[in-house]
């Protein structure tokens, strides 16, 4: 298990979300309250449409329109905060910067010297596995490459809580489960606390201490899943008896969830269908 401090890092309370459509307010997400604590990784997973990216929306201060709170350290988030670096799924390298210079981008606008923020982007992307890529353009990586450059230059900034919302979800099952591997010895490494929001119930499982699941719109704490499996983990650990029970009890509950919203889209295409007719 990695270094996990009792105490929350993390404090999410009473956040709701709602938006106004042409067909009225929605519910995106409904009194979700959850805890992360230092060190720790938990994992976000829910059917389509449950939230999950307006909650890492609310929680890296990227969306201030909600109720509840967000707290990093005791401290409201009310916009983006240092404390927090993000992990997008969409490709997010800049294409005419090097690896180095794109993982040294965020210490270059808060003025870090030269030479000291291209020591830092050196030891990150060592840490990522791309050593002898410095000098390449993300054109001449793969797409699990790209992803690895976007990890270390939000890592560089050496942020309390690492967000990553869905960020394998473009590569291939290979590809993300070696990911994955790196990313959980990373966080092994430097203890980073981690939350992922993702669809993937083996992704989820095999990466977290603690999963919570939420329920189809609107977003509500349906279960929050301890995951009772030997660290360090990588990959090999997907075939076994025990990871397949998780992966087995989180599928029943978003069948369950994901059925409640095919339902929903159904009875919604009638409803409209009729309205022409």
């Amino acid at each position: 298990m990695p270094a996990v401090s009792d105490s929350a890092l993390l404090k999410v309370d009473a956040v709701s979300v709602r938006f106004d459509t042409a067909e009225g307010s929605i519910t995106a997400v409904d009194d979700v309250s959850l805890t992360v604590k230092q060190g720790e990784f938990l994992s976000v997973i829910g059917p389509s449409g449950c939230g999950k990216s307006t909650l890492f929306n609310v929680i890296g201060g990227l969306l201030g329109n909600h109720q509840g709170e967000v707290r990093v350290g005791g401290e409201t988030v009310s916009g983006p905060h240092k404390s927090i670096g993000m992990v997008f799924q969409e490709e997010s390298t800049f294409p005419w910067r090097t690896v180095r210079d794109n993982v040294a981008f965020p210490l270059e606008l808060i003025g870090m010297p030269k030479e000291k923020r291209s020591e830092r982007a050196r030891h990150f992307i060592s840490m990522v596995g791309l050593d002898g890529f410095e000098n390449r353009f993300p054109g001449e990586l793969s797409g699990g490459m790209r992803q690895r450059v976007s990890l270390a230059r939000t890592l560089a900034s050496e942020p309390k809580i690492l967000l990553m919302d869905e960020p394998f979800a473009a590569l291939d099952e290979q590809t993300r489960l070696l990911l994955g591997d790196k990313v959980l010895q990373i966080q092994q490494q430097i203890k980073q606390t981690t939350l992922l929001i993702t669809h993937n119930i083996t992704e989820a499982v095999q990466m977290s201490d603690r999963i919570l699941v939420m329920t189809y719109r609107p977003g509500k704490v349906k279960r929050i899943v301890d995951i009772d499996l030997p660290r360090p983990r990588t990959s090999e650990i997907v075939g076994s008896e025990a990871f397949g029970r998780y992966v087995a009890q989180i599928w029943n509950d978003l069948r369950e969830e994901a059925n409640r919203g095919l339902r929903d889209e159904e009875k919604h295409a009638l409803q409209r269908g009729s309205g022409t007719a």
